[in-house]
């Protein structure tokens, strides 16, 4: 009863109560919650001191939403599994530069998935300011139903279109220079181990290659540039995802065959990872047997032995890029200008280790 009693008497204290107490207007403690440069150092104490000694914490956020038209929220949409967000290395680092950059401007990170199906469609149901759409299947409503809701937006690792911002690595250069990689030390039987949801899964030829995204089709076009100019026709495995039961499933095709690869150039360390559990499993040793190149340098990539040969790509400094441009639409839709709708394109590098060397005789 005593705190339903304190609870009674904390919902009826209002900003004028406050007023009252400090001998100022109502408009005076609302600024002293949310306009503090409005008052001296001085007066806004004496507000927030009285404020404190009646239990009250501030006017209520949603109605000060409601007033001022804004959420004081950002989404960013994944993949259909919130569960990435929280395992994958790369996802994890990168969601913490967007936090950390984002933090001095007040605005708080919603993760959203990209589903479209059910009652609740968090694209277009949840009460957000703008979103990053980060490494999300083309074929999702989730984005449309951001663009029909004029939102400001900044694309992740997305194929870029005119009229929003974007933030991408240049896949296509680094996995160009692993491939290249491979070719100089001498490897002509090299595999591909892709991930994806559409289209064929398992062995597949050139014709049946099905890219369902922006990172993809990129690292895709970069090993075919290496591959093509050298002659070599390289053998192809697809797997749905980068689980790593279905990476090892998709690396087993590659290994478990008389003519194998002496090289794997794989969609990423995670799937790499894979490989290399594949090739202990079957007794090959790598790399005096084979070579694995992954892409991202994740924190796995030195912790795995042998320690991995990969793609470099700054994923804090995109985390911190994307966040920067989304604040800045933000502002720009406040203010009724035009959006500064920038293509950004960061560096990658290839990071040899050891999981790479000449083929065997």
């Amino acid at each position: 009863m005593a705190q339903r009693a304190g609870g009674d008497v904390a919902a009826r204290v209002t900003l004028q109560t406050i007023a009252d107490r400090v001998g100022v207007s109502r408009m005076t403690v609302s600024n002293a919650f949310s306009k503090p440069d409005q008052l001296s150092a001085s007066l806004r104490e004496r507000i927030l001191a009285a404020a404190q000694e009646v239990g009250y914490v501030g006017p209520d956020p949603t109605a000060r939403a409601l007033a001022k038209g804004t959420t004081g929220a950002v989404g960013i949409v994944l993949t259909s599994s919130l569960r990435f967000a929280f395992t994958d290395p790369v996802a994890t680092s990168f969601l913490g530069a967007i936090a950390e950059q984002l933090g001095p401007t007040g605005l708080a990170l919603t993760l959203l998935t990209s589903s479209d199906d059910g009652e609740v469609v968090p694209a277009r149901d949840v009460a957000i300011d703008g979103a990053l759409v980060y490494s999300c299947d083309p074929t999702s409503l989730a984005v449309q139903y951001l663009t029909r809701r004029r939102l400001p937006l900044v694309y992740i690792d997305q194929t870029p279109v005119d009229g929003i911002a974007a933030v991408n690595v240049d896949d296509r250069a680094g996995a160009r220079a692993a491939a290249q990689h491979l070719i100089d030390l001498g490897h002509r039987r090299i595999g591909l181990l892709m991930s994806g949801v559409h289209g064929r899964h398992g062995l597949i030829g050139p014709e049946d290659v099905t890219v369902d995204g922006h990172a993809s089709a990129q690292r895709l076009l970069g090993w075919r540039d290496a591959l093509d100019a050298a002659g070599i026709v390289p053998l192809m495995a697809r797997q749905d995802g980068s689980v790593l039961e279905l990476a090892k499933a998709g690396a087993r095709l590659l290994l478990d065959r008389p003519d194998r690869p002496t090289a794997i150039l794989c969609f990423s360390d995670a799937v790499a990872y894979g490989a290399l559990q594949v090739a202990e499993e079957l007794g090959i040793s790598v790399p005096a047997q084979l070579s694995v190149v992954g892409f991202d340098d994740s924190p796995l990539a030195t912790q795995i032995r042998p320690a991995l040969t990969t793609v470099r790509q700054d994923v804090v400094a995109k985390g911190r890029v994307a966040a920067e441009a989304l604040n800045a639409a933000i502002e720009d839709t406040r203010a009724g200008r035009a959006v500064t709708a920038e293509h950004v394109v960061l560096p990658t590098e290839l990071v040899v280790r050891d999981s790479t060397a000449p083929p065997p005789a």
